[in-house]
């Protein structure tokens, strides 16, 4: 199982500037059931071969350092997890920097105490940095990555997460949060 967390690192929250809830957070990463009208598995032997597929790069992924990863690899990342539940929250950092800002405590302690609870516990979870369009490309792209380790690394080593369920993916400028005000 797979699910996704799209880190806006200094864009804004879907929520309208609002902090998540852990409960929140849980309520929208957990799978929903399909919905099926008869008795048999709603999943197409296409669909379960995917989804082994899937499981299966996502697998080689784990422990894995952002920074080792392709664009190819980025990209794929970001298919899977497009039909999968996610949540975009707002962690802020400061300038320049990939240190988590004193305003993005409440929504990092929301998120690990929802990636510990029973429901979601032991799933794989991406975790995707982002930046602004400003500045040179190769500079965003290392700087979204390491914004995306920062939050892996507060994740594991205050709420105890296992770091080979987080996967990081740092997309720089090549996929804005906001591409309408990049």
């Amino acid at each position: 199982m797979a699910g996704s967390l799209a880190l806006a690192l200094g864009v804004g929250f879907a929520g309208a500037g609002e902090q998540p809830s852990a409960a929140t957070i849980i309520n929208t990463l957990t799978p929903k059931p399909p919905l099926t009208r008869s008795l048999s598995s709603a999943t197409t032997p296409a669909e379960k071969a995917k989804n082994a597929e899937d499981v299966k790069f996502l697998s080689t992924l784990k422990n894995r350092t952002t920074r080792s990863l392709s664009m190819g690899e980025r990209d794929q990342i970001a298919t899977i997890v497009k039909d999968k539940p996610s949540i975009d929250l707002e962690i802020n950092f400061e300038f320049n920097s990939d240190q988590i800002s004193r305003s993005a405590a409440a929504t990092v302690d929301a998120l690990g105490k929802a990636l510990t609870d029973p429901a979601l516990k032991g799933n794989t979870f991406i975790l995707a940095g982002h930046t602004d369009g400003k500045g040179r490309p190769d500079y965003n792209q290392d700087l979204s990555e390491r914004r995306a380790d920062s939050v892996k690394r507060a994740l594991s080593e205050k709420f105890g997460i296992n770091a080979s369920n987080l996967v990081t993916a740092g997309y720089g400028q090549s996929r804005l949060k906001n591409s309408k005000d990049p």
